[in-house]
């Protein structure tokens, strides 16, 4: 499938750097800045492997590791189980509001003081959030499917879901949280809902992006069961192929 129309490819290159998954590796990206990028086409490109934040796509191509594994889960097939019933009676009196992705100071306090808490508990690299870096990767090339779903503990802000709605399903962007509601699993009900929200609209697939044996800030995923993986990294022209990952 080629750019065309409201998709405009802007910019592709793949570059050198430092593996995001496994730090003690580097790591080969593939990137497009694409903008105007149409429903139809984000589909397209999460269902061959690619990540979005902003206009900016990307995937790894590194010729000698295969860690990182797209994978989705199954949302027909899906069963909430009884501790993630759980999960969702317990954060029942929270509001819930889906919009377009916006940006605010509550927005920046909120993420800057979950990057502050993930970066003493499980020891990830604090960077300071800026208004421009905040905008690019979480607002800016939401087009007609980024939403960001919030949720509110009366009138204080305490979780954001950035979520791209495309015809063939979910795809889970980024979540963050409010550290002082950390026993409420939110990470959880985040990903629950949104399995719902994917079971209401008809959406056969949750998009949730990379699983890399050996990381643990993703290890999370493989609970959601049933989950498929995707094989290689087909070109545009190629069908995509995904299989049953193996329990």
């Amino acid at each position: 499938m080629k750019t065309q129309g409201a998709n405009r490819l802007l910019k592709e290159c793949a570059l050198e750097e430092k593996c995001a998954y496994l730090p003690e590796q580097g790591q080969t990206t593939h990137y497009k800045i694409i903008a105007h990028c149409s429903p139809t086409y984000c589909d397209h490109l999460i269902r061959r492997g690619w990540r979005r934040f902003g206009e900016m796509f990307f995937r790894p191509i590194c010729s000698d590791c295969r860690a990182c594994e797209s994978i989705k889960i199954d949302v027909a097939a899906y069963r909430f189980s009884r501790s993630e019933k759980r999960v969702l009676r317990k954060n029942e009196d929270l509001s819930v509001m889906i919009r377009r992705p916006g940006m605010s100071r509550k927005h920046l306090e909120l993420f800057t003081d979950y990057h502050h808490y993930m970066h003493h508990h499980r020891g990830w690299d604090e960077q300071p959030v800026t208004p421009r870096n905040y905008y690019s990767s979480f607002v800016h090339g939401y087009n007609d499917f980024g939403y960001e779903v919030l949720y509110f503990d009366r009138e204080r802000l305490i979780g954001v879901d950035l979520i791209d709605i495309l015809p063939s399903g979910i795809s889970s962007i980024y979540f963050y949280y409010d550290p002082e509601y950390a026993g409420r699993s939110l990470g959880k009900y985040s990903l629950l809902r949104q399995i719902k929200m994917a079971k209401e609209r008809g959406l056969p697939w949750i998009y949730l992006g990379y699983y890399v044996e050996g990381c643990q800030s993703l290890m999370y995923k493989r609970a959601y069961t049933p989950l498929l993986q995707l094989q290689g990294r087909p070109a545009d022209e190629e069908t995509d192929i995904w299989t049953d990952l193996p329990s």
